[in-house]
C-alpha cells in the first residue's frame, strides 16, 4: 500500500513525524509531502496565482511553499510518479479538529482533497489541553491510529467521504474507546477579536477563541462530547453538502 502523509502544521512539524509514524505502522511505501510553512487555518484554499515550490528535504520528503491542498495534488499529481497513492493520511494536527474547526481546518482540507482525487483518506488529530499544550500526548495517536485506519480501510470507506479522527488529550492507557460521532457545534461565542496596539500605539487585531464557550457541555453523539468522556472520536465527512430536506421545501417554494 502507498500512502501520501500531509498536514497543515509545515514540514517541520512535530506530528508530522507522527502521521508518518503511524503510516509506516501500515506499509513500507510511504511519502511526505507537506507545506513549507505553517499553513493552520487555511481551510481548502487552492494556490492559482502563485508557483509552487517544491524541495527534496530528505528520501520521499517533500516541502511545497503552498497549502495542504497543493501538496496533495503534487503528491498524487507529480511527486509520486505514476503511481497514486492507495491512502492519504492529513496530520497528525497539534489541537483538534471538531465542530466548526471542519471548515477551517487545513488538516481536514488535506483529506477532503485525496478523497476528490477518489482516494481513501483520513484527517487525524490530536488534543491538548492547557496542561499538554506544549508537549501534547502524541503517544494517543501512535497507539490508536494504525488500527483505526486499518479497520476502517478494510469496512471500506463509500466514495466522497472523509473520515476524521480525533484524539484525546490524555494516555492511552486513559482512552476508554472509539466512538463513531457526528460533528459538534459550539455556541455562537466561540470566536472573538483581541485588539491591541503596537510600539506606535496603532491597533492591530488577532482573532481568538472564548474560553469559556469551549466549555460548553457538549451534545451526546458529537465529536465534541466523545473527546470530553476520553473517546477518540470518528466522524465521516460528506463532500456533498447539499441539505436535502431544505431542498424539497426549496422546490415546492420556487414553483
Amino acid at each position: 500500500m502507498r500512502i501520501l502523509c500531509t498536514n497543515d502544521d509545515g514540514i517541520n512539524a512535530p506530528g508530522l513525524k507522527v502521521v508518518e509514524q503511524i503510516a509506516r505502522a501500515l506499509s513500507d511505501d510511504v511519502w511526505i509531502v507537506a507545506p513549507e510553512l505553517d499553513q493552520s487555518g487555511v481551510s481548502h484554499s487552492l494556490s492559482l496565482n502563485d508557483p509552487l515550490r517544491l524541495r527534496e528535504v530528505g528520501p520521499r520528503h517533500f516541502a511545497v511553499r503552498g497549502t495542504p491542498t497543493d501538496c496533495v495534488i503534487m503528491g498524487a499529481r507529480y511527486v509520486l510518479g505514476d503511481k497514486l497513492p492507495d491512502l492519504v493520511l492529513s496530520g497528525v494536527n497539534k489541537g483538534r479538529n471538531v465542530a466548526e474547526d471542519v471548515v477551517y481546518s487545513g488538516t481536514i482540507a488535506g483529506a477532503l482533497e485525496g478523497t476528490i482525487l477518489g482516494l481513501p483518506s483520513f484527517a487525524l488529530s490530536q488534543e491538548f489541553s492547557l496542561e499538554t499544550r506544549d508537549k501534547p500526548l502524541w503517544e494517543t495517536a501512535v497507539k490508536f491510529g494504525p488500527e483505526i485506519v486499518r479497520k476502517v480501510l478494510d469496512a471500506g470507506i463509500p466514495k466522497n467521504t472523509v473520515v476524521n479522527v480525533n484524539f484525546p488529550s490524555c494516555m492511552p492507557d486513559e482512552v476508554k474507546g472509539i466512538r463513531v460521532t457526528r460533528q459538534g457545534k459550539r455556541n455562537l461565542g466561540f470566536l472573538k477579536i483581541d485588539r491591541r496596539h503596537d510600539g506606535r500605539g496603532n491597533p492591530y487585531f488577532w482573532i481568538g477563541f472564548e474560553r469559556a464557550a469551549m466549555m460548553d457541555t457538549p451534545a451526546e453523539g458529537t465529536d465534541l462530547a466523545a473527546l470530553a468522556a476520553r473517546y477518540v472520536s470518528v466522524t465521516p465527512l460528506r463532500l456533498d453538502r447539499t441539505d436535502e430536506a431544505f431542498s424539497e421545501t426549496l422546490t415546492t417554494t420556487l414553483k
